[in-house]
């Protein structure tokens, strides 16, 4: 069986998507019409901005999504079996699988950029990746931290957990897991603690923009971050996908599951080579490509 995986956050470079616009009447079309539901030109920005530009959380969401849903969409015969994205990639494939409409989806991903980063304003925060210590210690050392707040964020792949927080608490974690042994403990270049307790605000206004948009029964089962199981009812999609603002992302999990039910490939539909690399790392039997 073939399951499609999409990235998140971090997948975006200078340059992104330029190649599938220029090749491709149908993607330069949902580009232009991107471009008309932001109202401001994020093409310009994929194909010729910086670094810096597209490491806006409003940029960067939006471009990660069309991204991978436009390469989706322009694939000839693409017809999952499952689908799965890591935190933003939830969206993406949501698209793939039809449970969401392309501008519905695109609306949904901006709204919760737009969200997140007002929540990182509210709470200056931060994340932190944390390598080469058990997923059990790292829980263990987050529910020691009592006056800050301090949780598992990421679950990557096995020895690689992100953690998320308040500036000081991640401090904080960072000296306690070095002592107990990680082989690093790296602060990350991020505007926020995602997929914690501090992201609350977002995950309010996040919940009233699902609440308003039309879902459709989706065409395969979505491996979701927060249950890490198949799922294929509407009503618990909405509700996954609300919680995952402040939830962890459980993709080690996910992934196994998929393996358990039957994917034996993995293909990575964006940006970037990230998940096909965690896959590897979760699964080394898997076949991962990239489209």
């Amino acid at each position: 069986m073939k399951a499609f995986v999409f990235p998140g956050q971090g997948a975006q470079f200078p340059g992104m998507g330029k190649s599938l616009y220029e090749s491709s009447s149908v993607a330069k079309e949902l580009f232009e019409k991107a471009n008309e539901i932001l109202g401001f030109k994020i093409t310009d920005i994929m194909f010729e901005g910086t670094d810096e530009e597209l490491k806006q959380t409003k940029v960067t969401q939006p471009a990660i999504f069309l991204h991978s849903v436009i390469l989706a969409k322009t694939t000839p015969d693409f017809k999952p079996d499952m689908v799965a994205g890591h935190s933003l990639g939830e969206f993406s494939a949501l698209v793939a699988n039809g449970t969401l409409a392309f501008e519905d989806g695109l609306n949904l991903v901006y709204q919760r950029a737009m969200a997140m980063q007002e929540a990182c304003e509210i709470n200056p925060s931060t994340m932190a990746a944390i390598l080469g210590l058990a997923d059990e210690k790292v829980e263990e050392i987050c529910a020691e931290i009592q006056d800050e707040i301090v949780v598992p964020a990421n679950y990557n792949c096995p020895g690689q957990l992100v953690i998320s927080g308040s500036n000081r608490g991640i401090e904080i974690a960072c000296e306690k897991m070095k002592a107990a042994g990680a082989k690093r403990a790296l602060p990350l270049p991020v505007g926020g603690a995602f997929h914690s307790p501090l992201m609350e605000p977002a995950r309010e206004k996040l919940q009233r923009a699902i609440e308003n948009t039309h879902f459709s029964q989706p065409s395969c089962p979505v491996y979701q971050n927060v249950s890490t199981t198949a799922v294929t009812d509407i009503s618990e999609i909405k509700a996954n996908l609300i919680a995952q603002l402040t939830a962890p992302v459980k993709w080690t999990q996910s992934v196994q599951n998929m393996v358990k039910d039957g994917a034996v490939e993995f293909v990575e539909c964006g940006p970037g080579k990230v998940l096909q690399g965690l896959v590897k790392k979760i699964h080394p039997e898997a076949q991962v490509s990239g489209l």
